[in-house]
């Protein structure tokens, strides 16, 4: 394939990044019918369909590909200026750096690990949060340069560095456990009669914890499910006797100290594995970011040969 014009694939990235022809054309400053032509004569060139013309526009997973090295090359350019000193009018214009991170983890060691990078220049964080098995989807789409992810399989074009284990306790509230959990039956039968909080459809935690008790080889079917999409409203959903959860350890121990949640399975914790995925670019600023990050995953997550002592 020949070379990709740089002109094309920004216009490409504009579209996506607008989510229409005409929304891309007033940010490029050229007509509509620019535009169109400039990603025509782009998939002509790629002999690929790039863009789904939906509302908004959406790449398909060629134009991922092409968008993913529009942001990467947009980066490199803005790192360059930088040290050339031709960023904004004091040379020291702030740096954007899209990632996606799991909502736990966002609640826990994210956001204070963020506050030890170096500004200098100024970075600006677009945090994007998604499932924890799901936020490669954003590095594949171009959307993020780096992710917080289960998955150890790079995605095409990344980096993957582990961080630890993050670690998840099976709790209930005192109330909870009196109206629900007691009996003589076994705990996986007692809990998948019960209700459970959930993050979202996309949440398999309470399963997993589950599945991992013996005899139980299926998902609680038929179970009443909450689903309280944010990590502290789970833990208070918790806490509030609505259901039994999966809370991650750093948010259940105060909790557990204090009395207000009882462990379910003292012995069975769910340690989920987490990884730094991020683009394969020479970026000083998402090195620095990356470097922060690992450090204070070692700090609060479990090493990844972590064991129930």
């Amino acid at each position: 394939m020949d070379e990709l014009p740089l002109e094309q694939v920004r216009t490409l990235l504009a579209v996506v990044d607008e989510g229409t022809f005409d929304a891309a054309a007033a940010a490029l400053h050229v007509t509509p019918s620019a535009v169109s032509q400039r990603v025509k004569a782009l998939e002509q060139r790629t002999g690929r369909v790039l863009l789904m013309r939906t509302k908004p526009v959406r790449a398909t997973e060629s134009g991922q590909v092409v968008v993913r090295f529009a942001r990467q090359l947009a980066r490199l350019e803005r790192d360059a200026r930088s040290e050339l000193g031709m960023g904004m009018a004091d040379g020291r214009g702030p740096v954007r750096l899209p990632v996606a991170v799991n909502a736990d983890s966002l609640a826990t060691w994210f956001l204070p690990a963020l506050t030890r990078v170096p500004q200098d220049p100024p970075v600006c964080f677009e945090l994007h949060r998604e499932d924890e098995g799901h936020t490669t989807a954003l590095l594949r789409e171009g959307q993020v340069m780096a992710a917080v992810t289960s998955s150890p399989d790079p995605v095409a074009g990344c980096t993957v560095r582990a961080l630890g284990l993050a670690r998840y306790l099976p709790v209930a509230s005192p109330a909870f456990v009196a109206r629900h959990l007691a009996g003589p039956r076994s705990l996986a039968d007692r809990l998948r009669g019960a209700p459970a909080i959930v993050f979202d459809r996309r949440d398999e935690l309470q399963d997993r914890f589950l599945r991992s008790l013996a005899g139980a080889q299926e998902a609680p079917a038929g179970a009443v499910r909450h689903h309280v999409p944010t990590s502290e409203g789970f833990r208070d959903a918790v806490a509030a006797g609505l259901g039994w959860g999966m809370v991650p350890q750093p948010q259940a121990e105060p909790l557990l100290a204090a009395g207000e949640l009882v462990l379910l399975a003292p012995r069975r914790p769910l340690d989920v594995p987490l990884y730094w995925q991020q683009w394969k670019l020479d970026s000083p600023a998402l090195a620095a970011v990356a470097t922060v990050i690992a450090r204070a995953a070692a700090e609060a997550l479990l090493p990844a040969d972590g064991r129930i002592t």
